[in-house]
């Protein structure tokens, strides 16, 4: 297994793969891990110098049910099939999932007329256990929402999840089962041929027997390098506000709203660290780049979520961030194979993208089966267990027994989120360690409360900076940062 950041990439036969997935965002990394479990010669390549670093590490992080999908769509198929199996990953690897079920809130009689029919769309897809809640009721599970609400639809299985650590962990699963990472190496020409596909990197040549495409919003601009254009990605902003720990008591579950014709609109969620989310915003721009915050977008925002939960407005902002999701002027994933090219397009992956990665996985390997590529018979992925984010379960810092075996588990470094010199050592030590201080925090917090690294940000960096990756410093701390 290998992890690149820098320098020329292997030449020769060991340029060689099997399949070459490009983009490694949380969809390109389950394919990558699904991959992995078949004696194949994989590699997973990165523009950027982190896994997770475009879309997947900017979103709502909801684990959704695929309730409000439109019905007989590989969409809700593949994130009601995803549901389960994220569910299930997340409990054996140690991702944080806190699942509070979710409130869909009518605020005119317009919307709240839509609710029976947004109940009936949710059975289609197979989820039998929404019901309809009256003003009463409604006030009564969350005694904090502003007047006006004429009623709910209660959807039992929504859950919040940590993002981060999800795209992390497929990574780091399919580099320890053998995966080959090339970390910022994007792809900048594709010679189509037999029996290799000729990629050329701005790192170097590598050659691939079948290609995976799944960049994102650049998933257009790779088709059009292997001749396809399917489909245009239009970049949608999505803008976010995140407030303060002490915002966390006044909602207890997802609150959405109906939705509209831009998404699933502006909602207001705990998150697993402890903080409340309100956004995003829905904006269709031309640049794919363009993830800069916005004063009207924020505005905007606050207004919405005072109505709806009017004493949030009364509490500090931690920070604000945007993202950008691939919308592509249809509500479906643009997923599709070209066997004549062994080339399988993963476009169009949405905010249910999170939510459906490892059955999207699934389906791309059968895609590829169709391309041509014989798999060969399964083998067991590498063991994994990923540092706990989440606030919901034990942070190191409350572990005395790991402590008491190593002391700097228990010297904080980041107060604001209870970080320890040992959390940051192990990260930085791990199998796909940060290759920045923003990947450091999505792998350990540190930087990430309410003073933004004001306080902790000198230390911080010396650590990052004067930590060189070895050998002894993996065997102390552990590659999992356990």
């Amino acid at each position: 297994m290998t992890v690149t950041r820098t320098g020329p990439l292997p030449s020769g036969a060991a340029s060689e793969y099997d399949v070459v997935v490009v983009g490694a965002g949380v969809v390109g990394s389950a394919i990558a891990r699904a991959l992995a479990r078949h004696s194949l010669r994989i590699a997973l390549v990165e523009a950027a110098d982190d896994v997770g670093d475009g879309t997947s590490k900017a979103n709502t992080a909801i684990l959704h049910t695929g309730f409000d999908a439109r019905p007989g769509t590989l969409e809700a198929r593949l994130v009601r099939e995803g549901h389960r199996l994220l569910t299930g990953y997340a409990r054996e690897t140690g991702i944080p999932v806190e699942p509070l079920g979710a409130l869909l809130i009518a605020w005119d009689e317009e919307q709240r007329a839509t609710l029976p029919r947004l109940a009936e769309k949710a059975e289609r897809n197979g989820h039998r256990t929404t019901r309809l809640l009256s003003p009463s009721a409604l006030a009564s599970r969350e005694p904090h929402l502003g007047p006006g609400a004429l009623g709910a639809l209660d959807v039992p299985g929504e859950s919040v999840v940590c993002p981060w650590t999800t795209t992390l962990a497929y990574a780091t699963q399919a580099v320890r089962s053998g995966v080959d990472l090339h970390l910022d190496c994007r792809v900048e020409k594709v010679r189509t041929g037999t029996p290799y596909h000729r990629l050329v990197t701005r790192r170097g040549v590598l050659r691939a027997r079948h290609l995976v495409n799944a960049c994102g919003l650049h998933a257009d601009a790779f088709d059009a390098l292997v001749g396809r254009e399917d489909f245009a990605v239009t970049p949608r902003r999505g803008q976010l506000i995140v407030f303060d720990k002490f915002a966390r008591a006044l909602v207890r579950h997802i609150l959405l709203p109906v939705p509209g014709p831009h998404g699933k609109g502006v909602l207001i969620a705990p998150t697993v660290y402890g903080n409340v989310l309100l956004g995003p915003t829905a904006e269709d721009l031309d640049d794919k780049t363009a993830t800069g915050t916005t004063a009207e977008g924020l505005a905007g925002l606050r207004e919405q979520g005072g109505r709806v939960l009017p004493a949030l407005l009364d509490e500090e902002v931690t920070a604000v961030y945007a993202g950008l999701r691939a919308a592509t002027g249809r509500e479906d994933y643009r997923i599709a194979a070209h066997p004549a090219l062994r080339y399988v397009t993963v476009g169009g992956i949405r905010s249910t993208g999170l939510t459906a990665s490892l059955a999207i996985a699934e389906h791309v390997v059968g895609l590829l089966a169709d391309c041509g590529l014989g798999p060969g018979p399964e083998r067991p992925l590498a063991e994994l267990r990923m540092p706990n984010l989440g606030e919901a379960f034990p942070r190191p810092y409350r572990d005395a027994e790991r402590i008491a075996q190593e002391a700097e588990f228990g010297s904080i470094v980041c107060h604001c989120e209870r970080v320890t010199r040992g959390e940051i050592r192990a990260a930085l030590a791990s199998t796909i360690p940060p290759g920045d201080l923003d990947g450091l925090r999505r792998r350990t917090r540190a930087r990430g409360g309410r003073c933004q690294g004001h306080y902790c940000g000198a230390e911080v960096r010396a650590l990052f900076e004067g930590a060189p990756i070895d050998g002894r410093r993996r065997a102390r701390y552990g590659e999992e940062g356990r």
